[in-house]
């Protein structure tokens, strides 16, 4: 059984058809990438997935759970994490604060408890702190802890946003164009922690992306999109060479391909 299967999933805005039957399975431990031109349904299709969005017809299944019209505060509790186009990062706080709130969902300590700082509460802030600690570390953040998010360069907080979202401890990531913005050598650091996401962690990726560098690298199956459709799907080399992908998104030839 895939983690995440998505079946026939159909989203409309107005008469515009952003999604239409779009079927698409991830297995466990694998990178599965979504390409595509702007406007191809990418992000929409995230934003299903991750109860943004309800979508008209077809249904998205997360460990043999229908999770189509889970309203997305649940989304994280169930295993799902995920990053978005535009940093969504609380500017004035630290990047300690803000990967902090990674950890929101784990808690179950009760106000009564926490106003009081009673054992059950003081426990589980040390559990947190030990655990985003451990990401910090795990994405070499140590020099920037305790740094503001608005004076640190756009790289860094691309990076912290990342380890927000793996402060939640999730069995399936969705990364929304996670290079872009980033120079050669971030998105170089970038190509190895998913890597590492995928190996060291047991967390299965799916990601948007536009630099196909990236997902050549790190991908090992391919869904392309265009207008809303899925068009091919497979290895990255598959999906490159596809005709109608070339056509779409990469260019009008196959040297285009090689050079995207």
């Amino acid at each position: 059984m895939p983690l995440l299967e998505v079946t026939e999933l159909s989203k409309k805005f107005g008469g515009v058809h952003a999604l239409t039957m779009v079927n698409l399975q991830v297995e466990k431990g694998e990178v599965h990438a979504l390409i595509g031109p702007n406007g191809a349904g990418k992000t929409t299709l995230f934003n299903c997935i991750s109860g943004f969005y309800s979508p008209e017809g077809g249904s998205a299944v997360f460990k043999g759970r229908d999770i189509t019209r889970t309203a997305a505060h649940k989304i994280p509790r169930l295993g799902i994490a995920r990053t978005f186009q535009n940093l969504e990062l609380f500017r004035n706080a630290t990047v300690l604060d803000n990967i902090m709130l990674g950890r929101y969902m784990h808690k179950r300590a009760s106000f009564f408890s926490e106003v009081l700082f009673l054992p059950k509460a003081k426990n589980q802030e040390v559990e947190a702190r030990r655990r985003v600690e451990e990401v910090i570390d795990f994405l070499d953040l140590q020099p920037y802890r305790d740094r503001v998010i608005a004076q640190l360069p756009f790289g860094t907080q691309k990076c912290v946003e990342l380890a927000r979202a793996l402060a939640l401890d999730p069995e399936l990531i969705l990364l929304d164009e996670p290079a872009a913005g980033l120079n050669s050598e971030e998105t170089r650091d970038l190509c190895f922690w998913i890597e590492d996401i995928k190996e060291d962690l047991e967390i299965t990726v799916l990601l948007v992306e536009h630099d196909m560098r990236v997902v050549s690298e790190v991908a090992d199956r391919v869904t392309a999109l265009d207008f809303g459709a899925v068009i091919a799907h497979g290895t990255p080399e598959e999906v490159q060479q596809h005709p109608d992908v070339i056509q779409a998104y990469l260019g009008e030839d196959d040297g285009a391909a090689a050079s995207a």
